[in-house]
């Protein structure tokens, strides 16, 4: 499912069409579809979709003799694996300039408040969630990666822009209808912005840039 603040985000993020553009887990394709209805060349990815205008390929086993003009990852970045060979496909396949349009969860940022209101809404729905706020802030820690590790991993390919907070918790597995609630609770800072945009530009490839170096730590959230 596409929200349309997504898509507007990345629709003024991308360089005009019909540039060649390559969507990081495509999920339905939804978002693909629209963007190659108004005349982008998208080839979207995702090992775990079945969707039939979506590739069912991880990013590191993207034909690195692939070239795309900009990328798209909408909160599918915190899940690949392994993240930093896979940002070097990514690199690889980006023309220099190119910029990956990222929108993401900033697991960092889940705390006791914004795990409560998102299982209320939940359990409201008839959902049978189960665990505290604090089993959530854990599992979620240790299932996805950090935002800091994930610049990190970016950091030595692309330029990267300040990430940009907002809202996020009504898009998971919630609805739109909640996005005011949510919204006027960030405002007055009953609950944080779990959610973040920001673009990585392609640096201009160089024939000596030296491999980043693998095993790093990563610097996010200490797990429990």
């Amino acid at each position: 499912m596409t929200f349309a603040e997504v898509e507007a985000f990345v629709r003024a993020s991308l360089p005009p069409p019909p540039a060649r553009v390559l969507e990081v887990g495509a999920g339905d394709g939804e978002l693909a579809r629209s963007l190659a209805g108004s005349g982008y060349d998208v080839t979207a990815i995702d090992p775990r979709s079945d969707a039939p205008n979506v590739r069912q390929v991880a990013l590191l086993e993207l034909d690195p003799e692939e070239r795309f003009e900009a990328a798209v990852a909408v909160v599918s970045l915190h899940h690949v694996e392994p993240l930093e060979d896979s940002v070097e496909r990514l690199a690889s396949v980006l023309e220099g300039g190119a910029p990956v349009v990222i929108d993401e969860f900033d697991v960092g940022r889940l705390d006791g408040a914004a795990a409560g209101w998102w299982l209320e809404q939940r359990r409201a729905r008839g959902e049978p969630e189960a665990e505290s706020p604090a089993e959530l802030i854990e599992t979620m820690r240790g299932k996805v990666h950090a935002l800091e590790w994930m610049r990190a991993a970016l950091a030595p390919r692309f330029e990267l822009g300040a990430p940009v907070y907002g809202t996020y918790l009504y898009r998971w597995k919630l609805d739109e209808s909640l996005r005011p609630a949510e919204q006027a609770l960030v405002a007055r800072g009953a609950l944080p912005a779990t959610g973040v945009r920001f673009t990585a530009i392609r640096r201009a490839p160089s024939r000596r840039a030296a491999s980043p170096r693998r095993g790093r730590r990563r610097p996010g959230p200490s797990r429990t």
